[in-house]
């Protein structure tokens, strides 16, 4: 069934829009080749977008993440309340708590893998394909050797398979405001 809906979301989007939406092409696990920006309607102020189109930007999978992570475990609750009154056995005891609700949220969405995977402590060879893998810490000379101490293995994702976010979603809303009826 769930094909179903994807074809028909497909056939619509092409036949009023011209081409997939992103969340199409998410769910599709699908990317567009050389986006390039929409072009602006002569006279239009430069810089704003027409509003009748609903841009995707690259900010709204990090607050839709942040949004997860909200709805799983009140991390951005945590984050912003002032904890300075509590104790350090409570704020140890929330965050034990919240660590496990995150590290879930996380795996849940993520695929994380190691950038070297190798021992913390040891010697490392670092990978010479591509200066972004490894940041060199400690006395650094001019020209980086070829390896070093491994002081952290660092992450990369090897997947990310986030939820598609519907067109009423607006990402910017982390969690929307309670209001209780009584």
């Amino acid at each position: 069934m769930n094909r179903i809906s994807l074809a028909f979301r497909c056939f619509f989007n092409l036949l009023f829009g011209g081409e997939l939406s992103a969340d199409t092409l998410a769910a599709l696990k699908l990317t567009k080749r050389g986006a390039a920006p929409a072009p602006t309607k002569a006279g239009a102020a430069p810089g704003k977008a027409p509003a009748a189109a609903a841009a995707v930007n690259v900010s709204d999978g990090a607050l839709q993440f942040l949004g997860i992570l909200q709805r799983d475990s009140r991390l951005v609750d945590f984050l912003m309340e002032d904890i300075a009154g509590y104790s350090d056995d409570q704020v140890g005891a929330a965050v034990r708590e919240l660590h496990g609700q995150c590290r879930d949220s996380i795996a849940r969405y993520v695929t994380l893998q190691p950038v070297i995977d190798g021992v913390e402590g040891t010697f490392a060879k670092a990978p010479s394909n591509d200066a972004n893998l490894v940041k060199f810490v400690g006395n650094v000379p001019a020209k980086p050797p070829s390896g070093g101490t491994l002081r952290h293995k660092g992450w990369r994702a090897a997947k990310v398979e986030l939820p598609a976010l519907t067109a009423k979603q607006d990402p910017t809303i982390i969690a929307p405001a309670e209001i209780e009826i009584e």
